[in-house]
């Protein structure tokens, strides 16, 4: 690390001009938040793991900037050559540059890794001083980074529409519509989620996300794709080539933003005449405008852009992508029932293990301690083989494609980590005496799923059983809540709090996040959370969001408890101003622990949700499992009485 940190410097030193400071943030060219093996420059820079942060390396200090889901994480894995700036709680990055470096300082930056907006932010607060940034023009941790992974060449394949459930045509007219409308005559498309669904295509150059690294640029006549060429097979040639889309090299999109901007960008095969209202669109003398979405168009491509005709608005592809047709939503109840299945096969299994190998009282008595005559010598279980055990069972259901982030899997203290990601040599033992959290997904040729569930197979304490409870009454609090059109998810957020605030408890993450179609596990450009731009979007029908509320006691326990809902119209006596009314519908099946459950604690309307959400579990994982897990899940569900 030391050494890394001092090749760097001398490469600050005699770039030209000598750079100040070098900012290496956790995205790729596409603003990703996870990204292929080689774009890991920040946790090669610094050891940190986690997936968001932004390291800087100064003359003679390194910070790295985080958020509260890896303070805890962070602490353990930095260097003492680090320093750790906790985001909320710290001055920002640009904060702390214009306010500790020199007058005139020189800041690095690779523009193909920071979005316009952040540049912009930047640029701004760096003017009182005459700071400025300065593009390098090669990423100066690569030229450092000896033994950097190379560039997968993985293959594009084309999404069934039997799965996307609206073609390319339909999807290519109605971003056309949006441009007309905003007098554009192009849009610049970087994020590997939209693109994906732009084109109906998926791949698997990014680990848990099946995207592939392309950007693409729509005009009112022409569409491309800009891609490693060897990714495209001859069939995926011909599907792209009949929607109208032309392939060209990934590298060529720098230049061919440069010709976009300059109204020079010609597609090489004929092209499509795109009608206006059945006539044929007319150059339109005021449609000279290009559409670059801030939070994901790289500031290398904005660069080539006149600053003065371009738009910069969220990509309209953002919310289109939230908005799930009728086969998507289908799809991802579909693939919510199998992956319910799975996590009840696994809590049978975990719980036979824990009274096996351990003694211990397992998922439903509460039995005083492990019977420690019991404990096998020979077998142990480790929070990663528990978690390898889930996705076999996964693994072995209709449709899998793999996970769809790196799985949860915390015993006691490293529940307390927010993002934890246990790693087979340094994890910890399974220990029925302590809360075990798992939090976990898998991507589904029909949907995307995340569940997050807790339990314990020991005597929690009375403390554990508290937060727990808060944490439920939370979790059903969200989701029973009904609220007009036009609610925000920060508007919510505090519903899931409130049981919590309580006691003086809270947790540092949002509530929710939208989810995927066969795509990224988290989505935008909604959200459920305390942050201020949870205000940007409101919640509308067909959209998915989490809810998982949680509760974090560092060095003890966490809790966090998760479920997908859809997101549909309520049917409501009155309708007070017109504005029609919405509510939320779980989609994630599988039990809550009874035994974590302090009844005294539950209102009669939190009791009877959980019955019903029991009953419903019960039918609707019964088919998809054997019958002694059968038998596990009819207990697990029981009705539960005060």
């Amino acid at each position: 690390m030391a050494d890394t940190l001092s090749a760097l410097r001398s490469l600050m030193a005699s770039h030209s001009p000598p750079l100040d400071a070098l900012v290496v943030p956790s995205e790729d060219y596409h603003q990703s938040e996870y990204v292929s093996a080689r774009d890991k420059r920040r946790e090669f820079v610094s050891g940190f793991t986690g997936s968001a942060g932004l390291a800087l390396v100064t003359k003679n200090e390194a910070r790295l900037w985080t958020d509260g889901r890896y303070f805890l994480q962070a602490t353990q894995e930095l260097s003492d050559q680090w320093q750790l700036m906790r985001m909320g709680e710290d001055p920002a990055v640009d904060i702390w540059m214009a306010d500790n470096l020199p007058r005139d300082s020189a800041i690095g930056i690779d523009p193909w890794c920071v979005s316009i907006d952040t540049a912009q932010k930047w640029e701004l607060a760096f003017s009182k001083k005459h700071q400025k940034l300065v593009q390098t023009s090669t990423n100066l941790i690569d030229e450092v980074w000896k033994n950097q992974p190379p560039a997968e060449i993985n293959p594009v394949i084309v999404h069934p529409l039997q799965y996307a459930g609206c073609s390319v045509a339909d999807k290519l007219k109605d971003l056309r519509e949006r441009l007309i409308q905003e007098n554009a005559r192009g849009i610049i498309i970087s994020a590997l989620d939209e693109v994906a669904w732009l084109y109906n295509i998926r791949g698997s150059d990014v680990s848990y996300s099946p995207v592939v690294h392309a950007f693409a640029i729509v005009t009112s006549n022409s569409a491309f794709f800009y891609v490693d060429k060897k990714k495209v097979s001859s069939e995926v040639n011909t599907y792209l080539e009949e929607n109208g889309i032309e392939v060209r090299d990934y590298k060529s999109v720098s230049s061919d933003v440069a010709l976009l901007a300059s109204n020079q960008l010609k597609p090489s095969f004929k092209e499509t005449e795109i009608t206006r209202n059945g006539t044929h669109k007319a150059e339109d003398k005021n449609d000279d405008q290009i559409w670059a979405d801030p939070g994901s168009c790289c500031y290398a491509l904005y660069s080539k852009l006149n600053p003065e005709k371009v738009i910069l608005q969220q990509s309209p592809l953002a919310l289109a992508k939230a908005l799930k047709n009728p086969i998507e939503l289908e799809g991802l109840k579909k693939a919510h029932i199998r992956d319910g299945a799975a996590v009840v096969q696994y809590l049978v299994w975990l719980d036979k293990q824990a009274q096996e190998i351990y003694g211990a009282s397992g998922f439903f008595s509460e039995g005083e301690g492990m019977d420690k005559k019991k404990h096998s010598k020979t077998t142990k279980l480790t929070e990663v083989t528990v978690s390898d055990k889930l996705e076999g069972f996964r693994a072995s259901k209709e449709n899998f494609r793999g996970l769809s982030f790196p799985t949860i899997s915390s015993v006691g203290p490293n529940a307390a980590i927010i993002h934890y990601s246990p790693q087979a040599e340094t994890c910890a033992e399974f220990d029925p005496d302590s809360i075990y959290l798992f939090d976990s997904g898998a991507q589904y040729l029909d949907g995307t799923t995340d569940i997050t569930r807790t339990v314990h197979f020991g005597k929690p304490s009375a403390h554990e059983k508290a937060c727990y409870t808060a944490v439920l009454k939370g979790h059903i609090a969200l989701g029973n809540a009904r609220f007009p059109n036009g609610t925000n998810g920060h508007a919510l957020d505090i519903l899931a709090r409130v049981p919590l605030w309580k006691s003086g408890l809270d947790y540092r993450h949002g509530t929710g996040h939208g989810i995927g179609s066969y795509l990224n596990v988290h989505e935008g450009p909604h959200l459920i959370s305390f942050r201020p731009h949870a205000r940007n979007v409101p919640l509308q029908a067909s959209m998915t969001v989490t809810d998982e509320p949680g509760y974090y006691e560092d060095g003890n326990f966490g809790i966090r408890l998760e479920n997908v809902l859809i997101i549909n119209q309520a049917d409501t006596k009155f309708n007070f101003g017109d504005k029609g009314y919405l509510q939320f519908e779980h989609i994630t099946w599988a039990p809550y622990q009874r035994k974590l459950i302090d009844l005294s604690l539950l209102a009669p309307e939190e009791l009877e949700w959980l019955n019903t959400y029991h009953s419903k579990c019960r039918d609707i994982l019964a088919p998809y499992v054997d019958e002694s897990e059968k038998a596990w899940l009819k207990k697990a569900t029981e009705p539960i009485s005060a």
